[in-house]
């Protein structure tokens, strides 16, 4: 089972394979901020990826059309929801806006 990372906090959890990254930050009893219940339609889940990108599943069409309306967003910029884990590590972090 992959490990995942969440900065700023430093606080490493496992992350099931093939579950969401928010899924698997609720599962480990963190607060994710999500109005949507995972639909991506809030984006009060933006997180960035910072290492372990290529182990993700990649942007679809409607995480996109969502990162496209929100403010702060980068290159590293994903949706916690929309993100399904893969089996290698990754670091992720919470935006300071959320």
């Amino acid at each position: 089972m992959p490990n995942m990372t969440v900065m700023p906090i430093n606080k490493t959890v496992p992350a099931a394979e093939g579950a969401s990254i928010l899924q698997a930050m609720l599962a480990a009893g963190m607060n994710a901020p999500s109005q949507c219940n995972g639909e991506a339609k809030c984006g009060g889940c933006h997180i960035f990826v910072l290492e372990g990108r290529k182990s993700l599943s990649k942007v679809q069409r409607l995480e996109n059309e969502r990162l496209d309306s929100l403010v702060g967003v980068s290159s590293k910029s994903r949706l916690a929801c929309q993100v399904i884990v893969g089996a290698e590590n990754f670091t992720i972090e919470m935006p300071s806006f959320a």
